[in-house]
């Protein structure tokens, strides 16, 4: 048997066209392959998704073809379950990928989607109406007045999608959670390449001139960031400053880096539709220090068995609020100091799915943590651990973390691994 062939999502970021080629080819796996079961789990025999040119629903835009960077005047995609599937239907004045054409002679998109659903005759119809998540919550008021309107009597028979929408957005392919390894992996490379002499220059780099380039070197790899990365900072000498009832870095972003600095980059970025979520820490060496001082290596240790006690927690079944409880209760028998806020990440960064506490919600989250967690979903393993440092002075020091994890049948997997020791700048 020949050797298969390699897979060329390993080495991001690609050119646009191969980009857009894996996800089309991903898009008809997931509308044959996952679509159907969630169907039959919402209860849902037809799902209508309607948008307007830039003001897409945010499934909408999982749902068309790669080339498609927005929606064609007013896009309705019908996605009908029956025993052979899912029949993907489009009412457009364009093709739709691989959607079949749905509006023929009739005057208006309304009545050739009424035509439909008068053949398909469903008996629950899914739109996408949720309280509890924006990313299901895209049928704008127009639309669904429009709807209603044209749906006759049928329009008795419409019903929140939200399951359906989220499940379909949290679910992840084998081959979607190969490429967010290689994902992980670059943004990896770029925050090291960030916390390094290259670009920092202790007494002269300010922490938002790091910010600024990760954000410059994301956009000129093709892989731009989803929100603006940050760096803080933490200096012996500025106590944690409390916040909604949780300490926080008190050094102003744009202060200069000085030698023993600790510093702290949040980074997301895009490509192939799907997103990172990373933070490292660094440490900016004192003249004459050849390694960080032993409690803030600790601190990051303590920090690192915080999310094993967290993905111990995170089991297919529980809901987030379970989890939450549960990791927080592990902390506490464990004298652990500990925030964990924690989201699914896929094709946005902040993912629909059970919301595992907020960074000021850590009694649990209404509604979002009351979902439950299902396999084969990417998650943002996002926490932090404080502890007084002993070289600091005994001054309290905040550890955050936040490394992509996948969960599958086989449990929780470090995507391009984690953070287990402190990068390193020279003092210069």
């Amino acid at each position: 048997m020949p050797p298969a062939a390699p897979d060329p999502t390993r080495t991001v970021p690609l050119p646009l066209r191969a980009q857009a080629d894996i996800r089309d080819r991903w898009l008809t796996q997931r509308l044959l392959d996952v679509l159907p079961s969630l169907m039959d789990d919402a209860g849902i025999d037809l799902w209508i998704v309607a948008g307007r040119e830039y003001n897409e629903d945010p499934v909408l835009t999982t749902l068309l073809p790669a080339t498609w960077l927005s929606a064609r005047r007013r896009t309705v995609l019908l996605l009908h379950r029956s025993d052979d599937g899912v029949t993907a239907a489009a009412v457009s004045r364009y093709p739709v990928g691989q959607f079949q054409p749905a509006w023929t002679d009739e005057p208006t998109e309304w009545a050739a989607v009424r035509r439909f659903v008068d053949q398909a005759g469903p008996a629950r119809i899914g739109v996408d109406v949720s309280q509890d998540f924006a990313l299901a919550d895209g049928l704008s008021h127009t639309e669904h007045q429009l709807l209603r309107r044209a749906l006759g009597d049928h329009a008795r028979r419409l019903v929140p999608a939200e399951e359906l929408a989220v499940r379909w957005l949290e679910t992840r392919l084998p081959e979607e959670l190969v490429a967010l390894h290689a994902l992980n992996a670059l943004a990896h490379r770029v925050i090291e390449e960030a916390l390094s002499p290259a670009v920092v220059t202790p007494g002269v780099t300010t922490a938002l001139d790091v910010a600024w380039w990760l954000r410059q070197r994301l956009a000129d790899l093709g892989a731009d960031p989803w929100f603006q990365p940050s760096v803080a900072l933490q200096r012996r000498g500025v106590p944690l400053v409390r916040e909604r009832g949780t300490l926080l870095p008190a050094v102003p972003w744009d202060a200069v880096v000085e030698p023993g600095d600790l510093l702290h980059c949040d980074v997301g970025l895009s490509s192939l539709g799907l997103r990172t979520d990373t933070q490292r820490n660094a440490y900016v060496l004192r003249p004459g220090e050849e390694e960080p001082p032993a409690g803030l290596a600790d601190l990051l240790a303590v920090g690192n068995r915080m999310q094993d006690l967290t993905t111990a927690e995170l089991r297919p079944g529980r809901t987030g609020n379970e989890v939450l409880a549960a990791a927080r209760s592990a902390a506490a028998a464990a004298g652990i100091d500990a925030d964990v806020y924690s989201h699914p990440i896929g094709v946005h960064g902040h993912g629909a799915g059970p919301a595992i506490g907020h960074w000021d919600e850590q009694g649990g989250v209404p509604g979002a943590g009351d979902r439950t967690v299902h396999p084969q979903t990417a998650w943002a393993l996002e926490l932090a651990v404080r502890r007084p440092v002993p070289e600091w002075g005994g001054q309290c020091v905040r550890m955050g973390l936040e490394q992509g994890i996948a969960l599958t049948a086989d449990g929780v997997q470090y995507l391009d691994g984690r953070q287990t020791a402190l990068i390193v700048v020279p003092a210069g």
